[in-house]
């Protein structure tokens, strides 16, 4: 017969420990903290390693969010994060409900409004709890007006350009590693630039920086701006490199129709498409009609205009780059869903093509595009200028004429009844020399 060996006075209370206090380890921990600051609003972004399982709630007198994340280790040091936002003041940690989670106080400097969600792992990114925090009170500038010595004041032509993705949102990420939101942001700044240096004309940016805004916040930001026009700017990706080529988008008809119906029930938002006409529309049941039809006619022109635009814009990337759609592709975007402002939404090119990968990342490449756009936008508007335009108003005093044999500028002078320097300003000519076909600006006096 056997004897089993006496157990040690150590190894038993280990055993009784185990039986009487229960071990549990918290299976998720954050392993990065990002904010992303912007103006009027800011998103905090927790990186962690499995799905979070999370509450919240706002405290006021000082105003602050509180987060329980269950099941969480506190394993992140708050101290150490960079924030740059003018609206969270700090983040640190409290007393958590339960001992296998932890709580979060973020502490705003005013009051906000706040919306969390989670997202699962997309490259580069892990599982993530997203905290937005938006300020409804920031201010929104105004459009540019141009004033003249004269009693009449004529406006700039306001172009919006949206840099797509930014902040938390990459984008497409090229095999190179290449982020789409990089791209975009660098190329509307540029087409930016342009537009700002064109007299006439002023550039407004949905966003200057690397962060987020959401895709159905950037069609308000130009009805803010009172836009003339939305550059959305993108570069497109597929699951294999060989697609390539640029290609232009507009609103499609059916979703066009879906966003006209969801306008027609915000009977409160019908003075931001209808202006003063607004005001003396009724909303009754029998003048909604007039309500219906002036918003149609808002749409339609939108559409016209970008589907024009759009063309113009696909001609002069022909020249720079090769086209993957040759003609106005329409879809249902959201950045483009203004009934009343034309919204187009240039695709740059293929990130996930090698080749279009590494001329998006070539600073010559970048201009071109820029450049090719701006022309395009250029004719539109010297064709149809908006009526109470500073362009609208030159082009209602000057007009042309076609250079026929015989012809000379002292005699167009004459017949057109203005002195030769002012044709020769008109058209930056060094010398009186004029060329048959040759098609000349003349000036009103």
């Amino acid at each position: 017969m056997k004897y089993l060996r006496p157990i040690s006075l150590s190894v038993l209370l280990s055993i009784l420990l185990l039986l009487v206090v229960p071990v549990s380890f918290a299976k998720n921990a954050i392993d990065s903290v990002r904010i992303w600051p912007s103006p009027g609003s800011t998103r905090i972004v927790f990186d962690l390693e499995d799905t979070p399982q999370y509450s919240y709630f706002t405290l006021s007198n000082p105003d602050r969010l509180v987060i329980d994340l269950a099941d969480t280790k506190k394993n992140f040091d708050f101290a150490k994060l960079a924030n740059k936002s003018p609206l969270v003041k700090k983040l640190r940690y409290s007393s958590a409900k339960d001992k296998n989670g932890i709580r979060v106080v973020i502490e705003l400097n005013k009051k906000l409004d706040s919306n969390l969600f989670a997202l699962p792992p997309t490259e580069p990114y892990r599982n993530r709890l997203v905290i937005d925090l938006d300020d409804k009170n920031a201010p929104a500038s105004a459009p540019t007006v141009v004033k003249h010595n004269n009693t009449q004041q004529s406006r700039d032509i306001v172009i919006v350009i949206d840099a797509g993705h930014g902040g938390e949102d990459p984008g497409s990420i090229g095999r190179g590693g290449t982020f789409e939101k990089n791209i975009t942001l660098n190329v509307a700044q540029r087409l930016a630039k342009l537009i700002d240096a064109e007299p006439g004309m002023k550039a407004v940016m949905t966003r200057s920086g690397d962060y987020y805004i959401s895709p159905n916040k950037r069609p308000d930001i130009a009805r803010k701006h009172k836009a003339d026009l939305l550059i959305s700017i993108h570069a497109d990706a597929f699951t294999t490199p060989q697609p390539r080529g640029a290609s232009v988008w507009v609103l499609s008809m059916r979703r066009a129709n879906t966003e006209l119906g969801r306008w027609m029930e915000k009977s409160e938002r019908h003075s931001e498409l209808l202006g003063g006409a607004a005001e003396v529309i009724q909303d009754t049941a029998s003048e909604r009609y007039l309500t219906q039809a002036l918003l149609d006619m808002s749409m339609d022109h939108s559409l016209t205009t970008s589907y024009d635009l759009s063309r113009k814009v696909i001609g002069k990337l022909r020249g720079i780059t090769r086209m993957h759609k040759k003609i106005p592709q329409a879809a249902s975007l959201a950045v483009l869903t203004s009934p009343d402002i034309p919204s187009i939404l240039v695709e740059t090119g293929f990130i996930s093509n090698p080749s279009e990968e590494k001329n998006l990342n070539w600073s010559k490449f970048r201009q071109q595009l820029a450049t090719s756009i701006f022309s395009a936008v250029k004719t539109h508007f010297s064709e149809s200028p908006p009526d109470d335009s500073l362009w609208a108003k030159q082009k209602r005093h000057t007009r042309t004429h076609k250079v026929r044999s015989g012809e000379s500028l002292s005699l167009l002078a004459q017949r057109y009844n203005v002195n030769v320097g002012a044709i020769k300003a008109a058209n930056n000519l060094r010398s009186d020399v004029v060329r048959i076909g040759q098609v000349l600006t003349i000036p009103r006096t």
